[in-house]
């Protein structure tokens, strides 16, 4: 039963991977014509969102595969808060996992970086002009690029394959 959990986060996984293969920037629309500039910008802007949300429904699958590890058939937990109150906090995942959560830089950090910018409207900016032009630090957000994205996707990946092989050893 949890291998079949496995399965649909490797799955999400794998559509976030080719999404992300799409950013590739010489990718040709059909009919052979070369994109717009506007419609390559819609197309990597589309393929960045539908990344990060397949990454972040692959993170919510993975609390339910571990649930489901623990023996739990029937609970989804949504967040790590709930999986702790239901397998419990000294757990050897939860521990990992809070880990993740609190070290700066990880991938669970990462995402939810992306989830808080992705749940808001983009921040207004202010036209620049001579009069007034100053230095100011400006919080651009999580790094969205594919690098980025790819990097964070290969440790989820990494991790779930991980679980599931400890936990198939039993």
């Amino acid at each position: 039963m949890a291998s079949q959990w496995h399965s649909l986060v490797s799955q999400k996984l794998f559509m976030a991977r080719t999404l992300l293969g799409l950013l590739d920037p010489s990718i040709n629309s059909a009919g052979g014509r070369t994109n717009t500039e506007a419609e390559q910008a819609l197309s990597r802007e589309a393929a960045i969102q539908g990344s990060i949300e397949l990454l972040l429904r692959s993170r919510t699958l993975l609390l339910v595969m571990i649930a489901r590890l623990y023996q739990y058939r029937t609970e989804e937990p949504a967040s790590l808060n709930e999986l702790a109150s239901l397998i419990g906090e000294a757990t050897s995942e939860v521990v990992r996992l809070r880990e993740f959560e609190s070290r700066a830089g990880s991938w669970w950090n990462h995402l939810d970086q992306l989830e808080m910018s992705q749940s808001r409207p983009p921040a207004t900016r202010k036209t620049v002009s001579d009069e007034n032009i100053i230095a100011v630090s400006v919080d651009t957000g999580p790094d969205r690029s594919a690098a980025s994205l790819q990097k964070t996707l290969s440790a989820m990946k990494t991790f779930a394959d991980d679980l599931e092989e400890q936990h198939s050893e039993w």
